[in-house]
């Protein structure tokens, strides 16, 4: 224990950083009236008596994913799907599903059980990026027009260093047609507008053919300022609100003739503050920075000055909305987003706390102790602004394999409840349908926390780095272009959607979809991100507040609830589709140019992440990609990227002397693509000795024997070798 005693300190049988420590009974606990003695204690009897169990639970994992291995290799020549599945069940992997039932999850905010609509995902260590994120909430529909590629760029509509009328009248128009199409009038158009006004409790529509109204005068509920000139109107379409602000001597509202300057959007109705894979916290110092953004969040009074064009801004947290209604009541509109946070899964361990044996905690449990503890500020109301008015603490449990470990997340949350006084199931929990053992055995993993879950989805990006990771021994996979268009992952995308409906979700919790990974391809995501919704997703990622303001009208386009309802009567995906595995048909086939194409997209990726991670702590950003496409990329692309180049070196589709080769040329490019980054350290000045390009190999190199293929360790090992440099 030598190491730890200058930065450590006692606290029960545990080691705690001190740093940690401070901040837990300085910051957490005084206005909870919880004792820092009392606190320690639980916690301490609580890791000692559930870190064996996590510990078994990743022994099972490896001991199935070690049979698995042996099989395929004994099977590889003669394989046979019945075979295959036979055996799934023979060891745990597969397991029986029991009868049916429907998830009875109670205290659900309105955001998650009734409202469907985008969802962002945003590490919490960067306190302005978890603002924007929270106050995501809305949005406003010309800022996001205007500065996207959604309007083109034609007929004189650039965007230009200074205000382009062409481009703002242009803007001025879709937002017309969205009313046209929304809140479509009993006569004309919105576009003829010349004033907006409230009358006889209701919308009154002025142009110069006369007056109408909505043909149907619900949609609008209320407004601000005077009725006969209204600064705001309040309207709402399937469950999402639209507010139509009015200013005639604004700068926008002086082009306009009816004096609207913008449209806002409620868009971001949930938002995942990421502790997990879009961040970096390798020790105590790095957790306590993740935690203290979370206390802000959820006592509503983080705060984060930054400079921007040489002024310095200070953001804070959104305050709620309120107008009057119709009938002259005050109504108020929650201001932020609903935030969940996503804790680390079972897997890691972290130094931040050192348990009697002298081993690293599991990062998850202190997760969920902490975050839940922290939360306990917005259940007691001690901040200026709430997160939760249902009373409930919102925890996305990423990276689970099959129901038992579901099952050990709810003892988890069982103890975690018992320890800080809170009612059971106080405490709800997303399952992140990303690994294959859970996909195959959904439903036995929903049972396990049928009265606490509000949240599944799917990802590709994790959930073929594991479908590759499982089968790797069996032969070489397809390359990635083609993985995403076998029948598998159309199977694993409805399958999610189906399990859910089967188990009731509909009205409870959320059934997500995955990220839009280009934020500045807002075009591109307008034409095809209405898959999700269509799909029965009533939410899915998207990488930044404009893009939330953008798909949000997927939202007023399509029904959810209305696709779910209809989805319900159809035919579950086929599991047989799901477990088909995505290997390449004739791997001596693929030509040389198409296997160093393939090679150079998944290493250029590798490293242009990798060197930001292990650099300067940055879980996650937007990366340019081999094209120069700038991608919001997280540890799932590494995963993904590492694992498919580790099986094609296995089974010799390409050898050990090209990848490294590959890594070098790659990393000139990367090294070009970051030349404006003062604090950038070109990797080539020296690679053997570059500690990001040498994790970068590690996790090609070292990557089947990393556990189901996580980049986790390496990435830690090595970034704590440079903090501590």
């Amino acid at each position: 224990m030598s190491k730890y005693t200058n930065k450590y300190v006692r606290k029960n049988s545990l080691q705690v950083d001190t740093l940690l420590a401070t901040f837990i009974e300085q910051e957490v606990l005084p206005e909870l009236n919880y004792e820092s003695q009392v606190f320690w204690e639980k916690f301490s009897v609580l890791i000692n008596e559930l870190s064996p169990v996590n510990q078994q639970l990743l022994k099972t994992r490896a001991d199935i994913q070690a049979e698995l291995d042996q099989w395929l290799v004994n099977n590889r020549d003669n394989f046979n799907q019945e075979a295959y599945v036979k055996h799934l069940k023979t060891t745990g992997y597969l397991v029986e599903e029991g009868e049916d039932f429907k998830v009875t999850t109670q205290n659900v905010d309105d955001e998650i059980a009734q409202q469907a609509g985008p969802q962002l995902v945003v590490p919490t260590s960067n306190a302005r990026f978890a603002l924007n994120a929270t106050n995501a909430r809305w949005g406003s529909l010309y800022d996001a027009l205007y500065g996207t590629d959604v309007i083109p760029e034609t007929d004189g509509a650039e965007k230009g260093s200074s205000y382009n009328p062409v481009r703002g009248q242009k803007v001025i128009d879709y937002g017309r047609d969205f009313l046209d199409q929304y809140f479509p009038l009993q006569q004309g158009s919105h576009h003829n507008v010349t004033r907006y006004a409230i009358k006889d409790q209701q919308l009154a529509v002025i142009a110069p053919t006369g007056s109408t109204t909505l043909k149907n005068v619900s949609l609008c509920l209320g407004f601000n300022g005077d009725a006969s000139a209204p600064t705001q109107i309040i309207c709402k379409h399937n469950d999402l609100h639209v507010i139509i602000e009015i200013d005639k001597e604004s700068a926008i509202g002086k082009t306009d003739q009816a004096g609207v300057k913008d449209l806002i959007f409620e868009a971001a109705v949930t938002t995942i503050q990421d502790f997990e894979d879009s961040v970096a916290a390798v020790d105590g110092e790095d957790k306590v920075g993740v935690y203290r953004n979370w206390l802000g969040l959820m006592r509503g009074d983080l705060t984060e000055t930054f400079d921007k064009s040489g002024q310095a801004m200070t953001r804070v947290a959104a305050p709620d909305k309120s107008y009057q209604s119709m009938a002259g009541e005050t109504i108020t509109l929650h201001g932020r987003s609903l935030l969940f946070c996503r804790n680390v899964g079972h897997l890691m361990t972290n130094p931040a706390i050192i348990d009697q044996n002298g081993q690293e905690i599991p990062e998850g449990m202190m997760d969920a102790v902490i975050s839940v503890l922290i939360a306990m500020h917005d259940l007691k109301e001690l901040g200026p602004l709430r997160n939760s008015r249902a009373g409930s603490v919102y925890i996305v449990k990423p990276k689970m394999h099959g129901p038992e470990e579901v099952a050990f997340a709810n003892t988890l949350f069982n103890r975690v409840e018992d320890m800080l006084g809170l009612s059971r199931h106080t405490i709800k929990i997303g399952v992140m349908d990303e690994e294959r053992r859970t996909t195959v055995n959904l439903k036995e993993c929903i049972r396990q926390v049928k009265d606490r879950i509000v949240f599944i989805n799917t990802g590709f990006l994790d959930r073929t780095g594991d479908e590759i990771h499982t089968s790797m021994l069996l032969g070489p996979m397809a390359p990635k272009a083609d993985i995403k268009a076998m029948p598998w992952i159309k199977a694993y995308e409805d399958w999610n959607v189906d399990i859910g409906l089967e188990c009731g979700f509909t009205g409870h919790a959320q059934i997500g979809k995955g990220m839009w990974a280009m934020p500045d391809e807002m075009a591109k995501m307008m034409a095809v991100k209405t898959e999700h919704p269509e799909a029965g997703a009533n939410c899915a990622w998207v990488p930044s507040p404009i893009a939330a303001t953008l798909h949000a009208m997927h939202y007023h386009q399509i029904k959810v609830f209305e696709v779910q309802k209809q989805f319900q009567q159809r035919q579950r995906a086929d599991i047989n589709d799901i477990l088909s595995i995505p290997l390449c048909a004739e791997p001596e086939q693929l030509a040389t140019k198409q296997i160093q194409r393939e090679l150079d997209n998944n290493v250029q990726g590798i490293l242009g992440y990798v060197v930001r991670w292990i650099d300067h702590g940055v879980g996650c950003s937007k990366v340019p990609d081999i094209n120069h496409v700038g991608l919001m990329e997280d540890r799932a692309t590494l995963r993904i990227s590492s694992q498919h180049i580790c099986n094609w070196l296995l089974h010799g589709v390409c050898s050990e002397q090209q990848v490294k080769d590959t890594f070098e040329r790659m990393a000139k490019v990367v090294d070009l693509q970051n030349i404006g980054d003062p604090a950038y350290q070109k990797m080539t000045d020296n690679l053997s000795q570059n500690t990001a390009f040498q994790a970068a190999q590690d996790l090609v190199f070292k990557g089947k024997e990393q556990p189901s293929g996580y980049t986790e360790p390496l990435l830690h090992a090595y970034r704590l070798k440079l903090k501590q440099q």
